[in-house]
């Protein structure tokens, strides 16, 4: 049944967020489909279409004969109080359907600012929060993303996790809900019977159903362990041998999202050996596409689009093996500029000369360079692999090029970093301003970004602390007051936000609820500014008997069980271990992708890099 919002929609901004029926969105019948999926984004709309990973599970499903996949994102604060106060739940874009007549409710855990939304979402759809009080009359809640690989401080309110790549995985699911319905494994109310379907699901490479595990003490933390037979002591992640086409007709908002434009995924996986970085361990190997797809692809996407930017999104999309030529060919399908061609931020290793020339001709916007530290001795303790003297040909190549404006990304609270580390920065914006004068003269702009270290689960860095959030706002101040002048910018991430997100990244099944404490006392929508309650987060904290900053610096011993042990990205722990060594003593380890093999693991579980 359509659920009527049209008596709200003059009472709210940006009252597009809510109806639906956008360019390319898909309406399938709901009586000719089998099975129902909502996938949900626990963010407001515009960062929610921006999410390429759920645009493409959208678009996979749709083409499925007999499976319905809709969408569904995090209601703004306006709409979700009159939705309460009209008692409205909360809905489908596609057929405005209530999220409890769905199947399945899929949930994107990308980051982990974004919990509290997952709980508000589930009150708002009318779905008990915790997995053990839901039966048949509500759908199976499935969750998947980066969220996935420390599901601990979720897994009381989700009923399964899915670990990897999620294109095969969540049509298996689908279609093993499918099979059991028609072989009439089904509740009263027509519902396939849920403990039955997560026993079943378990089964699959990849799912890992928190019900089928029992969790205990060992040395302070809470370690789960399977309850019986047949379930898998550690769930592997899944991973795709290739990576298909990005949709060619992918949903068009209805307002400007956050990256609002078209996405031609180029190839999924790094090898840099970046220390700090969960996304280039949890997304090992490297695949890639070829030119001739990416170029087919990209020249679909705009057709059926109308975009004027196109990104070449990955990991690392400078070590892509046929950048040059991709970027050179996209240039000359529009020579007019009518679509600009971007890239991510790019490694400065990676850059040349003839690469920074392609993009100038096809893009019109700035660059962005992730140098991460500001000395070669602290590069070479997270493993960058970049000299000065890399950063400074990166540079010249992009002012020469004709480039008048570029940002420099940089970490802090990295392990070992002095105050000359800190420095460096500061030494690092003001050469490479000088670099931009002598190229482009006065119009040369060098805007500094900073964000602060959170260890994350499946990294090297995952026994490290972070630093406290006192000494974060003294390296902040220092930075504030080395980067003045005509031509320089600083800004920074919130220190707060980040001392709360390494609370959550590496939690255990305790976190879960401060979880429900922080969401009961009006905590939501914590990634925005203006919405964000420190006070609020530090007080759930207390009131489950723990302590934010603690958990946030917490130093885990090397030996230490770790909540998460029971999750494999693929990548053998003894090489996060040697990783995190090196790290202490700042030896570089080399790309594997183009050398000696690490011994990551990643060739043993998924049968080769």
């Amino acid at each position: 049944m359509m659920i009527d919002i049209d008596r709200l929609l003059p009472r709210v901004t940006k009252p597009a967020r809510y109806i639906g029926g956008e360019l390319n969105s898909v309406r399938k019948s709901w009586e000719a489909c089998t099975v129902r999926l909502a996938l949900a984004f626990p963010d407001v709309y515009e960062v929610g279409m921006s999410n390429l990973g759920l645009q493409i599970l959208y678009h996979l499903v749709n083409r499925e004969e007999g499976l319905l996949a809709e969408r569904v994102y995090s209601p703004w604060t306006d709409m979700e109080a009159l939705m309460r106060a009209r008692r409205v739940p909360l809905f489908s874009l596609e057929s405005r359907r209530s999220v409890v007549d769905f199947d399945i409710l899929g949930i994107s855990l990308s980051m982990e600012l974004t919990y509290t939304n997952v709980l508000n979402m589930l009150d708002l759809a009318g779905i008990p929060l915790l997995s053990a009080e839901r039966d048949e009359r509500y759908p199976v809640v499935l969750a998947g993303g980066s969220g996935a690989y420390n599901p601990e401080p979720m897994a009381p309110f989700i009923d399964l996790f899915a670990v990897g790549d999620g294109e095969e995985m969540l049509l298996d699911l689908l279609r093993l809900y499918g099979r059991m319905r028609a072989a009439g494994v089904v509740a009263r109310d027509g519902r396939v019977r849920k403990e039955q379907f997560l026993r079943e699901a378990a089964r699959l490479e990849g799912v890992y159903v928190p019900s089928l595990y029992l969790v205990g003490e060992r040395a302070g933390s809470l370690v789960p362990t399977p309850a019986e037979p047949g379930v898998p002591e550690i769930v592997v992640a899944r991973r795709v041998s290739s990576i298909g086409p990005s949709p060619a007709r992918p949903v068009v908002p209805h307002l400007e999202a956050v990256h609002d434009r078209a996405m031609v995924e180029v190839q999924r996986g790094c090898t840099r050996g970046c220390r700090f970085c969960q996304a280039g361990i949890i997304y090992r190997p490297v695949r890639e596409r070829p030119a001739e797809d990416v170029l087919e692809n990209a020249a679909e996407i705009v057709r059926n689009t109308g975009y004027d930017e196109l990104a070449l999104v990955s990991l690392s999309t400078a070590d892509y093996s046929e950048v040059e030529e991709v970027v050179k060919r996209l240039a000359g399908l529009y020579p007019s500029e009518r679509v600009k061609v971007s890239l991510p931020s790019l490694r400065v290793d990676s850059f040349s000369v003839k690469l920074a020339g392609a993009l100038r001709e096809a893009y019109g916007g700035g660059l962005t360079f992730a140098p991460e530290a500001g000395t070669q001795r602290l590069r070479d303790v997270i493993n960058k692999g970049v000299t000065e003297e890399d950063i400074e040909s990166a540079l010249e190549a992009a002012f020469a090029s004709g480039w008048s404006a570029v940002k420099l990304y940089f970490m802090i609270g990295l392990p070992t970093e002095k105050e000359e580390d800190i420095d460096g920065i500061a030494r690092l914006a003001y050469r490479a301003r000088d670099i931009g004068r002598r190229h482009v003269g006065n119009r040369a702009q060098v805007k500094v970004s900073v964000g602060t270290l959170v260890p994350k689960p499946q990294s090297p860095f995952q026994w490290f602390g972070q630093d406290g959030l006192d000494r974060i706002r003294e390296k902040l101040t220092r930075l504030q007051r080395g980067i003045r002048g005509p031509g320089l910018s600083l800004s920074w991430h919130d220190p707060e936000s980040s001392v709360l997100e390494a609370a959550l990244a590496r939690g255990d099944r305790r976190v879960a609820m401060v979880i429900r404490r922080a969401w009961s006392l009006g905590c939501r929508f914590d990634a925005w500014a203006e919405h964000f309650q420190f006070d609020r987060w530090r007080e759930a904290f207390a009131q489950e008997g723990m302590d934010i900053h603690a958990e946030a610096e917490k130093e885990i011993p090397l030996d230490a069980p770790l909540p998460w042990d029971h999750i494999s990205a693929g990548v053998d722990k003894r090489f996060l271990v040697r990783e995190h060594q090196r790290a202490l003593s700042a030896e570089l380890s080399p790309d594997c992708r183009w050398g000696k093999c690490l011994a990551c693991g990643v060739r043993s579980s998924y049968g080769g890099c």
